[in-house]
């Protein structure tokens, strides 16, 4: 086959009957003679055309590849939609495909020649230099004589259509409307549908869990659990992008847990990929607030303990204030020797404004100590001497730390004389 241009052309370029190829770009040499003939050139000068042309791409130099086509040649190249119908726009293609150091060869060919024109179209492949990857792509080359020389008149090159994607139309609001499928299902109450909303190959990194969720039972089984709290989602803000045969939308959603009334915003990003006629979840990705996030401070059951050392030197201080700067802000301290709650920073230095003057000091005899994010519990019983007369008294305390702007600070107090011994007094000596 070739263009209607090269057969208006096949008048004209009958005149010429040099026997001579020449390749193109002046920095190439002549190769080889066509045999010529009212049959046209042969098959193996044909394909060497193929050869002039791959050698001009090796140069580097766009013009010396575009000097490969004739005046009035066409171009649609295999990675642009434009077609190049002059030299310049030839060349401008060539100056970027030539970065990545094509050079290519014929797997698969098919000759046609006759006076004046010849045509090679098959399957070549090109090796790209500068990563080493391999390209197929099927081509057209219609060749004509143009002032004696052979030039490209017709040049089409696409990649293989087995290979294409055929991509499904989607829009934006189209997008966001597959969150609703999603959200629909949640309300159902059945993990299995809800997992059906996944694609076969999906990732779930979900809010509350850190293990990842590659396939469909263990996305069900993280909905086994998170549907018991029935929760319902609105997006707040987010963005989509769409490909082919993809979209994504990411943002900020809100769940009302219908379980309990509570409300939790996080963070999300959906990628949609179009499987089996159907647009499905292929990675999904909740995550909670950052900036709500408490990163633990950590502790040992050693320091722990040595929070009620801290706490017992500033007893030793006998000076109130010291002694209530070792509570939180919001602190709260139930004494031994006092009915009233102490619940502010007032309160709590007026009850140790009292009790110092007893001189206590104080040592643990047994306890157990519990730590989580940012809160450390130490409880047990402890043993008070007190200095102004030498008496020892024994009470049970709780301790509840908190890391409060820098420092572990006493949240919780609570302190209580022994039971047994209050409830259930000796009998006076006969």
């Amino acid at each position: 086959m070739f263009t209607a241009r090269a057969a208006k052309s096949l008048p004209v370029l009958r005149q010429y009957q040099s026997k001579q190829l020449y390749a193109a770009g002046s920095n190439l040499r002549p190769f080889f003679s066509f045999s010529g003939g009212d049959k046209g050139p042969k098959d193996e000068e044909v394909r060497a055309l193929f050869s002039v042309w791959n050698n001009a791409l090796a140069t580097g130099d766009s013009a010396t590849v575009a000097s490969c086509y004739a005046k009035d040649a066409v171009l649609l190249p295999t990675v642009s939609d434009t077609p190049r119908t002059s030299p310049a726009l030839i060349k401008d293609y060539f100056d970027a495909f030539l970065k990545r150091k094509p050079q290519g060869v014929i797997t698969d060919g098919y000759i046609r020649s006759g006076e004046g024109f010849a045509k090679d179209s098959g399957i070549y492949e090109f090796t790209m230099g500068d990563t080493g990857d391999k390209v197929k792509a099927r081509y057209s080359f219609v060749y004509v004589k143009e002032d004696g020389k052979w030039k490209i008149l017709h040049h089409h090159s696409s990649v293989m259509p087995e290979g294409i994607t055929i991509g499904k139309k989607i829009e934006k609001d189209e997008v966001r409307s597959l969150f609703n499928l999603w959200n629909d299902a949640l309300a159902t109450g059945d993990s299995a549908k809800v997992a059906a909303r996944y694609s076969k190959n999906a990732v779930l990194l979900p809010t509350v869990s850190d293990k990842p969720r590659n396939n469909n039972d263990l996305i069900v089984d993280y909905f086994n659990n998170f549907l018991t709290l029935k929760p319902q989602g609105v997006i707040d803000s987010g963005d989509i992008l769409i490909g082919t045969n993809w979209a994504q939308d990411a943002g900020i959603y809100t769940f009302t847990l219908g379980a309990n009334g509570k409300k939790v915003q996080a963070r999300y990003s959906f990628v949609y990929v179009y499987e089996d006629g159907e647009w499905k979840i292929s990675h999904h990705h909740s995550s909670m607030m950052p900036e709500k996030i408490v990163v633990p401070e950590p502790v040992t059951k050693e320091q722990v303990r040595s929070f009620f050392n801290l706490w017992n030197d500033a007893l030793a201080t006998l000076d109130p204030k010291k002694v209530a700067a070792r509570y939180a802000k919001d602190a709260v301290l139930l004494p031994t020797v006092s009915d009233i709650p102490r619940t502010s920073p007032d309160l709590i230095e007026n009850y140790f404004e009292a009790f110092l003057q007893k001189k206590p000091q104080g040592v643990i005899d047994s306890g157990n100590i519990k730590i989580g994010a940012n809160w450390a519990q130490d409880a047990g019983i402890y043993t008070f001497t007190m200095g102004n007369d030498g008496s020892k008294v024994q009470g049970r305390y709780s301790f509840i730390y908190v890391f409060e702007d820098g420092e572990w600070k006493i949240s919780h107090h609570h302190s209580s004389v022994m039971p047994e011994a209050f409830l259930n007094p000796k009998a006076p000596a006969q």
